[in-house]
């Protein structure tokens, strides 16, 4: 196949997996990276790009794109002054050590194995998402101490095993000890940042067989993949904000978590090659 050929099909991808990411973070308010993980592997399989090492590429471009709309979020909540950054500055270290784990464990693990760690992870997200209620406690504010010393690192960990930002755990775990939902999905905005930027860096110098990646990848991060996944973003989720403002989010966010469900069990077969 043609080098030009391929690149305007991946190219026709990405775009297409941008703007899907784009409309269901504006209607459902889902971090990227569970639709992304799963996207871009999907993609880069049917252009050929199968090896061992093709999930590295995949959780390492969604956490690059995941800097970008995590920063962009956590400084507009900013503005609304719902950001609680005492408990961003006292889980920073632990989240921070957790994620450069995750990346050193993600880089010596082949993509089979990170194919089941994302499928259960994704099966336990989505059962949250459709069945889990608003009422549920642990508590009434978040740990600290030795909670906090074993949440924040494990929250970092399996993030960056997942290819996610801070949404996907960072906004249940607050909910479960009593914040309010706004002040938790800003404040995981900013889990997202500290999870992905650290583990970008250190994505960047995990060396991936030059012969199995996609055009322009550097270290385990596809260039093509972040920018054009970032300009898509921008321009459909403010689509799916309106449309969530049109309509009861609630019932699409269990078609979702069904959807989720599906794709993580279709990836556990892939994992287990049944």
């Amino acid at each position: 196949m043609p080098q030009t050929a391929l690149l305007f099909q991946m190219l026709g991808l990405l775009m297409a997996i941008g703007a899907i990411a784009g409309v269901l973070a504006g209607l459902l308010g889902v971090g990227g990276g569970i639709v992304l993980v799963a996207a871009f592997y999907y993609a880069f399989q049917t252009l050929g790009y199968d090896s061992p090492q093709l999930m590295q590429i995949c959780l390492a471009t969604s956490l690059a794109t995941i800097i970008v709309t995590s920063t962009r979020s956590v400084l507009s909540h900013a503005k609304s002054g719902v950001v609680d950054w005492e408990v961003l500055k006292s889980w920073a270290p632990g989240i921070t050590i957790g994620a450069l784990l995750g990346v050193l464990a993600a880089s010596q693990l082949r993509s089979q194995t990170l194919l089941g760690i994302f499928a259960v992870l994704g099966i336990a997200i989505g059962l949250y998402m459709g069945f889990g209620r608003k009422d549920w406690r642990l508590g009434q504010s978040m740990p600290t101490g030795l909670a906090r010393a074993v949440f924040s690192p494990v929250m970092g960990f399996l993030s960056v095993l997942m290819g996610i930002g801070g949404g996907s755990f960072g906004v249940p775990l607050m909910t479960l000890y009593g914040a309010p939902i706004h002040r938790a999905v800003a404040t995981a905005a900013g889990f997202g940042v500290l999870i992905a930027l650290p583990s970008v860096i250190a994505f960047l110098f995990v060396t991936v067989d030059p012969a199995m990646r996609p055009p322009f990848t550097y270290g385990a991060v596809n260039a093509i993949g972040f920018l054009v996944v970032i300009a898509m973003t921008l321009i459909t989720t403010p689509f799916g904000v309106r449309l969530a403002h049109a309509m009861n989010p609630a019932p699409l966010r269990r078609i979702f978590a069904v959807f989720l469900i599906a794709v993580a069990l279709n990836m556990l077969r892939k994992a287990l090659e049944w």
